[in-house]
């Protein structure tokens, strides 16, 4: 007969905070090298060109790793029957993907459209998360300007997607912002633990 042991919340917490720092890190570094491809790929391109082939590819795996992360987060936590706001993120993101997969056949206007449409849904979303992980994690205030911030860049890359002017550089600048407030969220989370444990 096994014995079954019930994790108390302690170290429920303990386990999830360090299990985001590590998710949090991964994202970073995925960040920076899909920033680093996608300019050295379309750095040059404007709203009425198409997307080359690799950068079009880079767009429509950016909202699906977005996908990926957040299942891996709700496993990692436990809370997959009841995180309502992470099933709704992957759908965004999913439905993200589609509608990227579509609009890299068109024009970058279209696909900052699109990318803005989800940058401010799925940011709503990681700032109502965030708000609700205060009580429970803690150290959770970078993900709420990370979500507050995703929404304001969603409202300006779809103002840009009527400009002949605007290129994928806005859309690498969001995810660099994106892995500089997960590496600070994850430091915070870092500190709030070494905090708890002495």
């Amino acid at each position: 007969m096994t014995q079954t042991t019930v994790p108390s919340r302690t170290t429920t917490t303990t386990t999830t905070s360090s299990g985001l720092r590590s998710l949090h890190l991964i994202r970073v570094a995925f960040s920076l090298i899909w920033v680093a491809l996608v300019v050295t790929t379309s750095a040059s391109l404007v709203s009425t060109d198409r997307p080359t082939a690799i950068a079009a590819v880079l767009l429509v795996v950016y909202p699906l790793w977005d996908v990926i992360a957040t299942l891996l987060e709700r496993r990692m936590a436990g809370t997959a029957s009841e995180d309502r706001a992470g099933t709704a993120n992957m759908a965004l993101g999913l439905a993200a993907t589609a509608g990227m997969i579509i609009a890299v056949f068109s024009t970058i206007g279209t696909t900052l459209l699109v990318f803005g449409l989800w940058a401010l849904l799925s940011g709503a979303i990681q700032l109502i998360v965030a708000i609700r992980r205060r009580r429970t994690i803690g150290a959770q205030w970078p993900m709420v300007i990370s979500g507050g911030l995703s929404v304001l860049a969603g409202i300006s890359f779809a103002a840009m997607s009527t400009s002949a002017t605007s290129d994928l550089s806005s859309i690498a600048g969001y995810s660099a912002f994106g892995a500089f407030w997960f590496l600070v969220s994850a430091v915070a989370l870092t500190i709030r633990g070494r905090r708890e444990k002495q």
